[in-house]
């Protein structure tokens, strides 16, 4: 017989037991017939055949039951019975059950929640070819474009860069590139409404280097990106393809229109492919060689120092990462020298070519920009909510301990009737798994819902992160191993204690195994662990708290309040760019902002090139006359403002004068610095009528002149201060500004309206794709901050608690222990006060032993947080003291109410209980 027959009919047997019982008694039958029948040969009367055969065959359920278990299907039945059991002792105990429950399914559910992130955005591979076999060229921290001769660990490179070092490398199968902006533009499918579409420009070599197929049509190929403007095709992600042509294949060929270019639908890449930015997933991929088409305002294709491309590679069979490294930066080296630097290169030019140096890095879990902010703070949440399952195991341990007492006399029972302790330790495990899987069951229901709750918390934006959070099978792996541990933790002990008793004084008194004091020492363990797992929660949710608190108590140095931002996009606008007719765009602006300023309510508004942490803009600068010290040799923030910029921000002119309509294209360049700028760039006098460059040419002749010294503000996040800053009026760098501030009084929903009203008087295809406040927008810079030190809190707070019901619950149960003691104090003419000492000195001495092991714990672990502290030590006592005061708290209130129950006994019925 096979395996699958023999489960086949293991499986019938236990379905049908009965029936096999029925057989077991004929065949036992049969077995006492034969056995009778030849006693009675040998001689023996009927009636002594027959006992004969009795007794030689002994007890018939006895017989039954070793036929039975010599079969694997016994195994599954006692299971099965062990689960009936179970569940039937749960139903009894709705309070335990209840508890456990909630306590498990808040754990492993944050667990799982967590896990669930951490394995979207860190973990799991590309869904490509072998995707342990590609590289990034650097560390993908780097997005927008660079245009200095490389210098150190370089992360962007330029076009004609990738396509010479394509050709040339041999330890690479393939190399691609990807812009490392992602485009959100409006796109109209054959001839339709405009919508918005995210684009990705990747080179030709795309495709083919990540082994992706196409799903229809075809792929870009290297054809497609040989010339500038020669490659008007895209090809589509599946699931944009299934939402706008409902998986029609007839769309294949479609024309797209964007950016007033049209472009033909050649293909669809394979389910599930969202390309190489976890968190990015385009809509359309474009061949770089569009770069002008798609971005007119900002592209360089042709220029060996725009570089703002990623590049990823395929290691050939046989070639290691270091071997790899070793070829790429050699063959670097070698086009730097002869591309990027004259026939006779300054030393200096010499110097960063021989710091010049790219770090290949793994590339198989895709570029992502969320790793690089989340993969600290996910890892120590990760910690907390383990942390935090650790504490409900120990809960859950301790209840299932005193429930050992209770159940003290069935366990006897059962031993005595001849059931083994393995048995029932068995039995006790499967009751504890029965908990386990059940709040694991509905822990992941709450990871479910909750993981796309915590990544949009942390990353807040009218659109979802596209991060596929659906649990795979990393995931539900995870989650299992995770109930088998905890079931483990958590039943075992309290299994092996509940067994362990004397059969005599457990039959007769019903007392639990074990004395009560090892029972009382194990407990009490728990609960010192509890105490001490409850600081350093508590303690990191302090740290985080105060840490938020100092992020939001900072000087802006801008007024947050009553300011609107606009985002405007001009994509379908088809405005001039790169010509002298590029003007009309800021006459354009010009008309809006004087338009938006007669609404009632509009006190200022300004075009600008960003507003506070909405990107950056940074060179250095050169003053004539003035020597680069350390100090101002930092990158400058740069700007491109309107002229009503300054009054909308909230910025008061400190020296010199704002920018006004006598700041023109031909008029001399100038420029508004900053506090700090002016500062350390001239710290004993005036930086009004100097003139500086942006780079390190002091020759260069495209000088500005600092006309106006402008009160210091955050630029690109709350954390950075000390940077320098310069604004350029828009009428001297020429474009169209997307971002459009407006101040108001009162009611901001009709200026709203108005405002879109005007934009599209002013040009019907300029869009306002989103509006928010400025004081969001500072929220929002914080949102992971916020995040951590929410979940932190409530982490920490639920530790607290868990370990006060642990106290309680240990303390009730001595107070219910020691009842018939303390009613004889109390007939003796003890104090009410001296009793509550007598029961909380025991919950003190746990206290102490809890905060003198969490304590030093907690400050040696805190150093881990410093990166995400701001403005706070680690060790920040005032925090670390708050922690202590309201554990200790917490633990004497938790201790109190059931020494104050104690206090009230009365000595009658105590000294009748026993």
């Amino acid at each position: 017989m096979n395996v699958l027959q023999n489960l086949i009919t293991g499986l019938k047997s236990l379905i049908q037991k009965p029936r096999i019982d029925s057989e077991l008694d004929e065949e036992l039958d049969s077995y006492m017939a034969a056995s009778a029948a030849h006693k009675q040969h040998s001689g023996m009367s009927p009636e002594a055949a027959t006992r004969a055969a009795k007794i030689e065959m002994g007890s018939r359920n006895s017989v039954k039951h070793q036929v039975w278990s010599s079969r694997w299907e016994s195994f599954a039945d006692n299971f099965l019975q062990d689960v009936r059991l179970g569940v039937r002792g749960l139903i009894k105990s709705p309070g335990f059950t209840s508890v456990a429950l909630l306590s498990l399914t808040l754990g492993i559910g944050a667990n799982t929640a967590i896990f669930t992130l951490m394995n979207a955005i860190m973990l799991r591979p590309l869904p490509v070819q072998n995707p342990q076999q590609l590289v990034l060229f650097g560390d993908g921290r780097a997005e927008g474009s660079t245009n200095d001769l490389p210098d150190g660990t370089w992360r962007l490179f330029s076009y004609p860069f990738f396509r010479e070092f394509s050709s040339k490398t041999d330890a690479f199968s393939g190399v691609a590139a990807i812009n490392s902006m992602p485009f959100g533009l409006y796109a109209s499918v054959a001839g339709n409404a405009l919508e918005p579409v995210n684009i990705d420009l990747v080179s030709g070599s795309y495709f083919s280097v990540l082994g992706v197929p196409p799903f229809l049509g075809r792929t870009i190929s290297t054809a497609d990106d040989q010339a500038p403007g020669g490659g008007p095709v895209v090809v589509a992600n599946y699931a944009w393809f299934q939402r706008k042509f409902n998986g029609d294949p007839a769309a294949v060929g479609k024309l797209i229109r964007i950016q007033s270019h049209d472009y033909t639908l050649i293909g669809v890449a394979q389910p599930g492919f969202f390309g190489t930015n976890v968190g990015r997933s385009p809509d359309l991929w474009i061949p770089l060689s569009m770069e002008k088409e798609i971005s007119p305002g900002w592209n360089g294709i042709g220029d060996k120092f725009f570089q703002s491309l990623d590049i990823l590679a395929r290691l050939k069979p046989g070639v290691s990462t270091p071997q790899a490294s070793a070829s790429t930066n050699l063959l670097f080296k070698q086009i730097l020298r002869s591309d990027y630097v004259g026939a006779n290169p300054s030393q200096k030019e010499l110097a960063s070519i021989q710091h010049a140096n790219i770090e290949l890095t793994s590339a198989a879990n895709g570029l992502s920009g969320l790793r690089l902010t989340f993969s600290l703070p996910l890892k120590i949440l990760m910690t907390i909510v383990g942390l935090v399952l650790l504490i409900a195991c120990a809960n859950i341990a301790n209840m299932l301990l005193a429930r050992g007492v209770t159940r003290a006399r069935e366990v006897a029972v059962r031993m005595a009737l001849g059931a083994s302790r393995r048995r029932i330790v068995l039995q006790l495990l499967t009751e504890s798994s029965l908990i386990a899987f059940t709040g694991a069951a509905l822990g992941i229901t709450l990871a479910w819902k909750a993981s796309p709750i915590l990544l949009h918390m942390a990353m807040p934006g009218p659109a979802p992160v596209p991060v596929n959070l659906t649990p795979d099978l990393p995931v539900l792996a995870f989650t299992l191993a995770l109930t088998v541990l905890t079931a483990l933790l958590f039943g075992t002990l309290p299994a092996l204690k509940a067994t362990r008793l004397a059969l005599t004084p457990a039959l007769k008194e019903g007392r639990g195994g074990g004395t009560a004091s090892t029972r009382s020492i194990l407990a009490q363990s728990l609960i010192v662990g509890q105490i001490a797992l409850s600081v350093l929660l508590l303690a990191s949710a302090g740290l985080f708290l105060r840490s938020l608190t100092n992020l939001t108590s900072i000087d802006t140095g801008f007024n947050k309040q009553n300011a609107l931002l606009f985002s405007l996009d001009a994509s379908a606008a088809n405005l001039p760019h790169g010509s002298p007719e590029e003007i009309r765009s800021v006459q354009l602006q010009e008309q809006i902002e004087s338009r938006v300023l007669a609404i009632p309510g509009v006190q200022s508004d300004s075009f600008s090139l960003f507003t506070f942490n909405n990107g950056s803009w940074t060179e250095n600068a050169t003053f004539q006359g003035i020597p680069n010290t350390p100090e101002n040799r930092h990158d400058v923030f740069l700007n491109n403002v309107g002229n009503g910029y300054f009054a909308t921000m909230g910025l008061t002119i400190q020296a010199g004068r704002e920018f006004s309509s006598h700041d023109t294209q031909t008029s001399p360049k100038v420029a508004v610095i900053n506090q700090t700028m002016a500062h350390l760039f001239f710290p004993d006098g005036s930086a009004v009528g100097h003139h500086f460059v942006l780079g390190d040419d002091p020759a260069d002749p495209e000088e500005i002149e600092v006309i106006g010294i402008v009160k210091d503000a955050k630029y690109t996040s709350l954390g950075r201060s000390g940077q320098m800053a310069a604004y350029f009026p828009c009428t001297q760098r020429v474009g169209f500004y997307g971002n459009f501030t407006v101040r108001y009084a009162g009611d901001p929903g009709p200026i709203i309206t108005a405002v879109r009203q005007i934009v599209a008087q002013a040009n019907p295809n300029i869009l306002v794709s989103g509006v928010s406040t400025l004081k969001e927008q500072v929220a929002n810079s914080i949102a992971t901050q916020s995040l951590i030190a929410q979940l932190s809190a409530f982490f920490g707070s639920l530790a607290v608690f868990l370990a006060c019901l642990g106290i309680y619950g240990l303390m009730s149960y001595s107070v219910v222990r020691r009842t018939n003691e303390i009613g004889i104090r109390r007939a003796l003419g003890a104090q009410t006060r001296t009793l509550l000492w007598m029961i909380l000195r025991e919950s003190v001495i746990l206290l102490a032993f809890g905060l003198a092991l969490g304590m030093p714990i907690a400050l040696a672990s805190a150093g881990i947080l410093t990166k995400l502290l701001y403005q706070l030590s680690p060790t920040d006592p005032w925090t670390f003291a708050t922690c202590a005061v309201i554990v200790a708290a917490m633990t004497l209130l938790a201790a109190w109410l059931p020494a104050r129950r104690a206090t009230k006994v009365d000595p009658i019925v105590a000294l009748r209980c026993d």
